[in-house]
């Protein structure tokens, strides 16, 4: 999508701030003992109050109103009875829409205190986000931004999973350009528009670059890798991006 209008930049600004307040109260009430599909319910009741509509369950009719992921289930993981625990790492994601505008966002954390392997790779994520959204800028190469976020993750000695990537939002969960890439790839040289909506997440891994789904059909998962996402729904403008899920 290219936001072109004031309604089209307050229906992105609204629909990412919702999805944002769910995603911060669902890593808040995220404690030991609590199960995936309790969290979900809570997210079920914010959508329904901001009169929102949870994107994987009314487009996809995914089982949850959002997907949350669980130490070795990298990404789409479903709701269930699966209980929380000390030193998990948990991934949110959350998109949804509003008023026919979409917003998609979803981070990854430790449950509990310490320092881990784990914790150091939420951090990666989210430092491999901010220097790719550097080079979000109308006029440079969509390539751009997957290329620094694999550069941060090498500088740590990590890696990033490459099947699994961002992409165009605004009008639909998902649109143009249907992919943004975690790492370089010469052949990825379009042209960043003024305007243009997109969700960029990557991924870093502790070894792998690619997952696998598990036959579930939804979830995504890794064999030996620690996994952490982070990801916000941005709208490029010649001013600076702006965030719309902060």
């Amino acid at each position: 999508m290219i936001a072109k209008t004031e309604e089209d930049f307050n229906g992105l600004k609204e629909i990412g701030k919702i999805c944002g307040a769910i995603r911060d109260e669902l890593v808040h009430r995220t404690k030991p003992g609590i199960t995936t599909k309790e969290l979900d319910e809570i997210a079920g009741e914010m959508f329904e109050k901001a009169g929102a509509q949870s994107a994987p369950k009314g487009v996809y009719d995914f089982p949850g109103y959002t997907c949350i992921s669980i130490n070795e289930e990298v990404a789409h993981g479903i709701p269930g009875d699966r209980t929380i625990q000390e030193g998990d790492l948990v991934n949110i994601d959350v998109s949804g829409s509003k008023n026919g505008y979409f917003a998609d966002t979803g981070i990854s954390f430790v449950v509990g205190n310490g320092e881990s392997i784990s914790q150091k790779v939420c951090e990666v994520a989210k430092e491999a986000f901010y220097a790719g959204l550097e080079k979000a800028k109308p006029g440079s190469k969509l390539s751009g931004l997957g290329k620094a976020a694999h550069n941060v993750a090498k500088q740590h000695g990590l890696t990033v999973v490459k099947n699994l990537t961002g992409h165009g939002i605004g009008r639909s969960i998902h649109e143009a350009p249907d992919h943004i890439l975690n790492y370089y790839s010469r052949w990825d040289d379009e042209i960043l528009k003024d305007g243009m909506v997109i969700a960029f997440e990557p991924f870093i891994s502790t070894l792998e670059e690619e997952v696998f789904q598990s036959e579930d059909g939804w979830t995504f998962l890794t064999d030996e890798s620690i996994v952490a996402q982070y990801e916000h729904t941005i709208i490029l403008t010649k001013e600076g991006p702006i965030i719309t899920t902060l």
